[in-house]
């Protein structure tokens, strides 16, 4: 089973929206585990503190080493062999292939991040890996630990109902997906791409491949650069695209 652990300062929190849909379900069949610890189970004053003032003097608050290196080592002890992760604003982006590692594991330990941050020593001391979801700064660590293993979840073997939902999707292969259209055939003067509707397995598997590294270059130069120079060096050519492109939306 792959578990995740996370310690927070707001237990309640979870499991929120993991255990809604996929993550719900998989969660209710055993798939995996959630256990979320309150970090102020493991303070020792009586008012239950998790946090001081920073030293050299500042705003806000940080969480103290002592008390989060107590929670970190009775939830993981030195046996455990999961990855420790502190969401963090400075921590490295989360990527899917990282999200695809870690849910190869055996699960995950999850440190939500508070206040003005975290005590240096412990994330050296207890060997945390920072994580980031984005370029922003949230109020806290949960919604971004919930955003970390919902990714991974959905990638646990009988979660998702068909494999090929997550090999062919944003990420997978360093591209953003392709478009996707359905029922009814024409809707407010837009057909859908009549190669998608040819028949022939071939000319769309073409189209997708095309439309995706479209997509790619328009939306995210930075993902087309590297998958460019990984598949055939920095004078890749864009794709030719066959078939009919969708109909773009027009003013008027």
């Amino acid at each position: 089973m792959w578990r995740a652990s996370v310690i927070t300062i707001f237990p309640d929190m979870f499991p929120g929206p993991l255990g809604a849909s996929l993550a719900g379900k998989a969660r209710a069949a055993g798939i995996w585990d959630l256990a979320a610890v309150d970090l102020r189970d493991h303070a020792t004053d009586r008012h239950r503190s998790v946090d001081d003032t920073p030293a050299g003097g500042g705003p806000g608050m940080v969480l103290r080493a002592d008390v989060l290196a107590r929670a970190i080592d009775t939830v993981a002890p030195a046996t455990d062999d999961r990855p420790r992760l502190l969401t963090s604003p400075r921590g490295k982006p989360l990527t899917q292939a990282r999200v695809a590692a870690l849910a190869k594991g055996p699960g995950v330990v999850v440190v939500c991040g508070r206040f003005e941050g975290v005590d240096e020593r412990v994330i050296q001391a207890r060997n945390l890996e920072e994580v980031s979801i984005g370029d922003y700064v949230l109020s806290g660590g949960e919604l971004a630990a919930m955003v970390l293993i919902d990714a991974c979840v959905r990638l646990l073997p009988g979660v998702m109902g068909k494999e090929a939902s997550g090999a062919e999707e944003s990420f997978s292969d360093g591209l953003l997906e392709y478009p996707h259209y359905t029922r009814p055939q024409l809707f407010e003067g837009r057909d859908i791409p009549a190669v998608l509707v040819s028949g022939d397995h071939g000319r769309v598997a073409a189209w997708r491949r095309a439309e995706a590294e479209r997509l790619t270059r328009e939306r995210r130069p930075d993902l087309w650069a590297a998958h460019a120079a990984a598949r055939d060096g920095p004078s890749a050519r864009p794709a030719h695209v066959p078939g009919d492109a969708p109909k773009k939306a027009t003013d008027g």
